[in-house]
Parts: C-alpha cells; sequence; structure tokens
C-alpha cells in the first residue's frame, strides 16, 4: 500500500492550468446566481473538468516507464574550468509529451536555474547540455534529476526522479593540460631571444656494459662481468637527461585570498600540475612539497606514468591554513629530501616587503644549493583601481595607497633579483602560462 501511494501521490503534481480550469467552474456557479439563462452549464463544465483530471492520470500512469533520464559526466571535475554536463532524456510514451527537467546540482554552485522545458514526441531522445564552474576542491553530491511529465491536456504532471545522490570529485584543473602540452613540444622559444647558453648536466646514469677497448676510461671497469666473460668489460654511461623540478607550495594564511571565485592556492595548485605535466613531457622528473606552519605532503620527483595522477591526489586534498609558513622547516625538508641540484618553484604570496625581508634569509640559502624561482601574485583589483580616475579627495587617496601596494610588489622583484634569485609577478589568471613560460626558457637556456 505504501509503494503505490509513494507512486502514485507523491509524484502527482496539480498544474496551474487545472486550478484555472476549477476557478473557471467557481466563477460559472456564481454567475449563475445572476443569470440563470447559464442552466446546468456549471455542473457540464466541472463534470468536463474532473473528467479530463482522471483521464490525465490514467494516460501518465498507464506506462510504468514512460520517460527514462541519465546524467552523463566525467568521472571526476576540474577546477576553475567549465566542466560540461548532459542530461539524455527519452520518451517512451506512445504521443507527444510537455516535460520540466530539474537538475539538482551541488550545493556550492548555489545555482537554482538548472530548469529546461522540452517537447518530446513518441520515441523522441534529446539531451540538455550545460557547463558547471566549481571553484574549490573537494567532493560534490548531485541530487537527483527531476522531471516533470505532462500530456497534452496538461491538467497534471507525473514526477520520474532519476540518478539520485552522486558524488563526484573536483581535482585541481587537469581539463586544460592539453593545451600546455603544446608548449612543450614547441620549439619556437628562439624566435624570442631564447638560445642555448650552457650544459649543466654534470651527473651520469649507467648505460650498458661493452667490451674494453684502448681509450676506454679504466676507473669504468666491471670486474664482476670480466670475471663472467674472462675479457675486460666496461660500463657506459650517458649524461643523465632527466633533471628534478619541484612545486613548492605555500598554504599559509597569505594564499586565502580569492580572485573570481579561485583562492591563490588553487591557482598554485592548478599550474603546480600543469607544471609537472609539461616537466615530464620534456624528460625531467616532477615532485611536491607543501608548506604551512609544518610540512605538508612531500612527493618525490619522479617520470613514471603514475606520478601526475599521484600528483593530483595528493593536492586534492590540501586547504589553506591560518598561520605563517615555516621557512625554517623548508629549508631542512629541502636540504633531506632533494639530494642534487634542482629547478625549485615556489608559490607564495607577499603581502609587504617586511614579510619578503623576513623569508629572504631562507629563500638565499636554498638558492645556493638549487635553482629557485619565487612566485608571487598581483593584486588585479588594486591595479584596476590605480588605473581609474579619481573623482573626490577619498578617490585619491584610495588611488595613492593602490600605487603605493603595486610598487612595493615590484621592489620585492628587484630585491629576490638582487640577491640572485629569479622571480615572476604575475596576476592569478596568467599563473599557469606565465610559470611554463618560464620553465621552458630556463630549459632551452640549459640552467636546468
Amino acid at each position: 500500500m505504501k509503494k503505490i501511494f509513494q507512486q502514485y501521490y507523491i509524484n502527482l503534481f496539480l498544474t496551474d492550468r487545472l486550478f484555472g480550469a476549477l476557478a473557471l467552474c467557481v466563477l460559472l456557479f456564481v454567475l449563475k446566481f445572476f443569470f440563470r439563462w447559464l442552466g446546468e452549464i456549471p455542473e457540464i463544465a466541472t463534470g468536463l473538468v474532473f473528467t479530463l483530471f482522471a483521464l490525465d492520470i490514467i494516460i501518465l500512469y498507464r506506462n510504468k516507464g514512460g520517460i527514462d533520464a541519465h546524467r552523463r559526466t566525467a568521472k571526476r571535475l576540474s577546477n576553475g574550468d567549465e566542466n560540461p554536463i548532459q542530461i539524455e532524456v527519452k520518451n517512451s510514451y506512445g504521443f507527444r509529451v510537455n516535460i520540466r527537467v530539474i537538475d539538482e546540482v551541488p550545493f556550492q554552485f548555489q545555482l537554482r536555474d538548472k530548469d529546461f522545458e522540452l517537447s518530446l514526441k513518441p520515441g523522441d531522445v534529446k539531451s540538455i547540455h550545460y557547463n558547471l564552474r566549481p571553484t574549490k576542491r573537494g567532493e560534490y553530491d548531485f541530487g537527483f534529476i527531476r522531471i516533470y511529465t505532462g500530456t497534452l491536456i496538461g491538467l497534471v504532471n507525473r514526477r520520474y526522479n532519476f540518478d539520485g545522490a552522486r558524488i563526484l570529485p573536483v581535482y585541481p584543473s587537469f581539463i586544460n593540460l592539453g593545451q600546455h602540452e603544446l608548449m612543450a613540444v614547441s620549439n619556437h622559444l628562439t624566435e624570442f631571444g631564447i638560445k642555448k647558453i650552457r650544459k649543466v648536466g654534470q651527473s651520469s646514469e649507467f648505460d650498458q656494459i661493452k667490451n674494453y677497448v684502448g681509450g676506454d676510461d679504466i676507473r669504468t671497469i666491471n670486474w664482476k662481468a670480466t670475471a663472467r666473460k674472462g675479457g675486460l668489460m666496461v660500463n657506459t654511461y650517458s649524461d643523465e637527461r632527466s633533471q628534478n623540478v619541484y612545486s613548492i607550495i605555500d598554504k599559509s594564511r597569505v594564499m586565502r585570498m580569492p580572485f573570481e571565485g579561485l583562492s591563490l592556492l588553487d591557482y598554485a595548485i592548478n599550474a603546480s600540475v600543469a607544471l609537472s605535466k609539461v616537466a615530464m613531457l620534456k624528460q625531467d622528473k616532477a615532485g611536491i612539497i607543501t608548506l604551512s606552519e609544518t610540512i605538508g605532503a612531500v612527493v618525490p620527483a619522479e617520470r613514471k606514468a603514475a606520478q601526475l595522477g599521484h600528483i593530483m591526489q595528493v593536492l586534492y586534498k590540501e586547504k589553506t591554513r591560518y598561520l605563517e609558513s615555516n621557512m625554517d622547516a623548508l629549508y631542512a625538508t629541502i636540504r633531506s629530501v632533494i639530494k642534487q641540484r634542482s629547478l625549485i618553484v615556489f608559490f607564495t604570496n607577499f603581502e609587504s616587503l617586511s614579510a619578503l625581508q623576513r623569508q629572504l634569509p631562507y629563500l638565499k640559502r636554498i638558492s645556493k644549493y638549487h635553482l629557485l624561482v619565487v612566485v608571487f601574485f598581483e593584486n588585479t583589483e588594486l591595479k584596476t583601481l590605480s588605473t581609474e580616475p579619481a573623482k573626490d579627495v577619498e578617490g585619491i587617496y584610495h588611488k595613492t595607497i593602490a600605487e603605493k601596494f603595486i610598487y612595493e610588489k615590484k621592489l620585492m622583484a628587484l630585491e629576490l633579483n638582487k640577491h640572485g634569485i629569479l622571480s615572476i609577478l604575475t596576476p592569478p589568471q596568467k599563473l599557469t602560462v606565465n610559470v611554463i613560460n618560464r620553465y621552458m626558457a630556463l630549459k632551452a637556456q640549459q640552467k636546468i
């Protein structure tokens, strides 16, 4: 009995057309008191409405599965990107139906407009397409696809529910990785004046064992192979092509600031994933270190096939903290984990020149052993404010303060360069492109 109640009553909805028809019947009964010539017209109209009402219900519920629908999405969503969502609807009724489709998107989007109206002929299959742009990593809970189906009579709607309670994870941006791969295989950097300067690769890796010939370095003799073969055998080595590329991501409070819905931490994570992908395509090894008041995740640099997936899985869970970065712990971790000279891209932000001065001693010590690139952010809102004409004294004050902060950011870049530390001062929206461009330039110059 409960099942029948749920099937017929809970999913049965009265339409505005029915209430309009009933209101017309009531009006006819009222007019009958004044115009006796109406006779039995109000009763006939009311009977017709209830007859059509019953007929509409019978038609809608005669077919148990009159409508079918499915939501098609990727297994995971890409943070900060437009993710395509598709809903496919099929009409199995033997007549045309008008439907209203409401997709219950996750509450994080704060959307109430994913509401579509369609008209389907018998056997028709139609697709609904729209995009969702998440701005936070984590789990997103999709609700039901609610489909309200009505006939041409249109007095009642039958509701169908599909694909309820589906959770999709939102990972660091991966949709646009293909675009960044094009930068990795492009050889047009020389057009911009970037030339190869020197070859740094001083480390070597084992290649093969071969017979000794005159002129071979006797220090490379493999005595075990010599004993087995009965003749001198030597190891041969080749210059190691792979260099380590580490992205160090600051998770402290300075990375909480939002731009276009994404926090600075999310921009840094998206750029780190793209940089790791490009580095591995260029035969380098990619690694990750996250930092706040303590050291967070540490992913040693590798170039194996599963490395990018491992990096994304680690960064998927990272969140900003409320305390200052522990630069002492970072320096100790770098010295213990990164054994050979590597490219270190440090994603952080400085609120003032004094904040940079506090971290500068640690950055100088790191740059002695590694090629360090410090990435920090322009405040695009301040830049917009500084370019707008001031209309009053208060506007002049705000514009002056904005210009002061912008100038201070440029002084930070000069201060880092003065100590031999490379820097990138970038708007958040251009972070990924600017970081990959700098990596490609350093690669072309063979500084790594």
